[in-house]
């Protein structure tokens, strides 16, 4: 059974940084690609951030370029989204997300998501 626990999350202040986790299992995870999603109050699904499965490319929507960077550890089974410059408008649940290919694309989709962190920013 597949599994994604993020961890992480919290509450921080404009400006601020957090690193999100996502301990995945059951599943070779380092075949995958993987990637990070959102949803804030009363939005949408939204694509943050994607990485390969052997983590030698990496992609962001504008919303978070530059202020972001996903990684991942296929020894630990691990995969991260630091966020810098934290804004207002970047509270949302967070969610990791397992990709149906070794490659990323945008518009693949996902088969299998985690239950998320909370991450609010607020003064």
């Amino acid at each position: 059974e597949v599994q994604l626990v993020e961890s992480g999350g919290g509450l921080v202040q404009p400006g601020g940084s957090l690193r999100l986790s996502c301990a995945a299992s059951g599943f070779t995870f380092r075949i995958y690609a993987m990637r990070w999603v959102r949803q804030a109050p009363g939005k949408g699904l939204e694509w943050v951030s994607g990485i390969t499965s052997g983590g030698g490319s990496a992609y962001y929507a504008d919303s978070v370029k530059g202020r972001a960077t996903i990684s991942r550890d296929n020894q630990k089974n691990t995969l991260y989204l630091q966020l810098n410059s934290l804004k207002t408008e970047d509270t949302a649940m967070y969610y990791c997300a397992k990709d149906p290919y070794a490659y990323f694309s945008s518009v693949n989709g996902y088969t299998h998501r985690g239950q998320g962190t909370q991450v609010t920013v607020s003064s």
